[in-house]
């Protein structure tokens, strides 16, 4: 019997919001089959943290992984999905239902994920959450969010967390028809050698 799929990744696209000041999404066919090539190919320019991405923990640490070198075992396998859109502009540790064992876990923020606009006003993850998490034995977060910490954040203390604890990251994931419970995550970072980040495609299947 199949399962249910939700693609919880953004469509990549030129009108993409991107963080302030970084690099805009851009796609340009190079070899056009119109043109009198036999197939067409494309050039893409982006950031690493477009879209739905994984964060390596050379984003955050200079001397730590990039994301080529990390493993793909905690971007596979079961995760919980947790409601937290009342949870004001940080997750708490009261906002979390009982884990019951699971090794990742998804947080919800948006009523509705702003995909043509970018939120300035969005839900961190606080750093007592991530070493609570860490704790539990979770070894990935996620988000739908931008970043785990607050924008405007300096000193980055959910990724010192996460970073302490060995966890991965996922960014920017959206979560708007997705009830919580738990599913089996597939959200796997692409192989870039040196690179902070990567886009993913990331799935969510119905638990069996």
């Amino acid at each position: 019997m199949s399962r249910r799929i939700w693609d919880i990744s953004q469509p990549l696209r030129p009108e993409l919001p991107v963080w302030p000041g970084d690099t805009a999404f851009e796609h340009k066919r190079t070899w056009q089959m119109e043109s009198g090539s036999p197939v067409n190919v494309s050039a893409l320019t982006l950031s690493t943290h477009s879209g739905a991405h994984a964060d390596a923990p050379l984003h955050y640490c200079e001397t730590a992984p990039d994301i080529a070198s990390v493993g793909l075992e905690p971007y596979l396998g079961e995760c919980l999905v947790v409601d937290a859109r009342r949870a004001g502009a940080a997750i708490e540790v009261g906002d979390l239902p009982r884990l019951h064992s699971v090794d990742r876990v998804l947080f919800r923020t948006f009523e509705r994920f702003p995909h043509d606009t970018w939120d300035n006003d969005t839900t961190a993850i606080a750093p007592g959450t991530i070493e609570w998490l860490g704790v539990q034995g979770v070894k990935l977060v996620g988000i739908d969010t931008p970043s785990i910490d607050p924008q405007d954040s300096k000193e980055m203390l959910a990724h010192k967390a996460v970073l302490k604890h060995d966890m991965r990251v996922l960014e920017g994931l959206v979560l708007d028809n997705v009830p919580e419970g738990r599913y089996e995550l597939i959200a796997l970072p692409l192989p870039v050698v040196n690179a902070d980040a990567s886009p993913v495609r990331a799935i969510l299947r119905e638990w069996p």
